[in-house]
């Protein structure tokens, strides 16, 4: 554990980091993937281009320091962070360079007369115990995956056994085991991990498994993004009979078993996830409401399977939000979904007045 000396020289920062904080985390990460290009694959360049992680990393560097005395409120945070790790295959190998380079970037930012050596210990200290934290829950995955049935260490070779588009945007590949074996079981809301080779260098990437376990295949359904390196090489690229690399599914966003109502609120690819846990909740008696928004018809994606089981469940409610709707478009709002529309409640033949600060959805009482 930390000394209460360390845990208060942490919290000190906890001022610079609001104001510096993702300064000093887009150092890190420049430092660290020049110096270090092994770990390159583990991460997102679009991500890092648009500065998505750093301003996430920030975040999480904030509030680990916020609450160094009161770890425990950092439970749903660790989860998260642990469930993308293990989809990536983060191993201890990787953290004393994250360390090393995050401490680097500590004194280089802040600067010296800040960033003292007896800050750059007590920061060293804080980090250990994160990483030995990190490291422990990991391992625990892991062990569990691979100790499960059909479930592995590591990468297991997987076969695109089908490519199916789903909208203009969107394509499905449906994976099953090179070896023919069985394949670990998962919850609905949980992803997977990627490996490429693309252009001789490795890529990993982290999908939501798009459709419900059923003990022998993988569906990943995935959206061409503008640039997107892997995105454009798996619709472009890769076709049925191809072989991919699979880590073990892993995730905390999950259905939950309940007799409460559920409700699916979706849009564009972000779909994906609530496919599995529809498929999974329309056996049960709880009343269903599946919510999608899309900009149109041509890129909404899995729209008839949708309606299909709504056509056969009475418990399940399906409500589609077009942003920008072609004229042949049959959706039951258009314009942009807002909390305070959606709590007025979701009925068909919903429309859209404009307000002061835009569109957005009116639905009749």
């Amino acid at each position: 554990m930390l000394s209460s000396q360390v845990r208060a020289i942490v919290k000190s920062t906890v001022p610079l980091l609001e104001t510096g904080g993702e300064a000093l985390t887009t150092h890190f990460y420049k430092m660290m993937l020049t110096e270090y290009p092994q770990v390159r694959p583990l991460f997102n360049q679009a991500h890092q281009a648009s500065g998505d992680q750093a301003r996430a990393l920030a975040n999480g560097v904030l509030m680990y320091a916020r609450h160094i005395d009161q770890l425990e409120v950092l439970g749903p945070l660790v989860s998260r962070i642990v469930a993308k790790h293990v989809a990536l295959q983060i191993l201890p190998e990787h953290y004393p360079i994250v360390g090393d380079c995050l401490l680097r970037s500590i004194r280089e930012v802040l600067g010296e007369d800040i960033a003292t050596d007896e800050v750059i210990d007590a920061w060293a200290q804080a980090y250990e115990l994160l990483a030995g934290l990190l490291i422990g829950s990991e391992e625990e995955i892991y062990a569990a995956s691979a100790e499960a049935p059909g479930g592995w260490r590591g990468a297991r070779g997987f076969i695109v056994e089908r490519k199916v588009a789903e909208s203009e945007e969107i394509t499905s590949f449906h994976l099953v085991p090179e070896d023919g074996g069985a394949v670990l079981d998962f919850a609905p809301g949980q992803f997977i991990g990627l490996r490429l080779e693309i252009d001789g260098e490795e890529a990993r990437r982290n999908y939501s498994l798009s459709a419900a376990a059923n003990d022998r295949s993988y569906r990943i359904s995935v959206k061409r993004e503008k640039g997107g390196k892997v995105s454009n090489f798996l619709h472009d690229h890769i076709v049925e009979g191809d072989r991919v690399e699979l880590f073990a599914p892993a995730g905390d966003f999950v259905l939950r078993p309940s007799r409460k109502p559920l409700v699916l609120i979706t849009a564009g690819v972000g779909i994906t996830p609530a496919l599995a846990m529809l498929e999974v909740a329309q056996h049960s008696d709880r009343p269903i409401h599946f919510i999608h928004c899309a900009r149109n018809g041509a890129v909404h994606a899995f729209r008839d399977w949708v309606e299909e089981i709504a056509a056969r469940r009475p418990n399940l409610q399906h409500f589609v939000c077009y942003s920008e709707p072609a004229e042949s478009d049959r959706a039951d709002g258009t314009g942009f979904l807002t909390r305070e529309r959606l709590g007025a409640g979701c009925r068909p033949s919903a429309t859209w007045t404009p307000t002061s600060s835009g569109p957005s959805l009116s639905w009749p009482r």
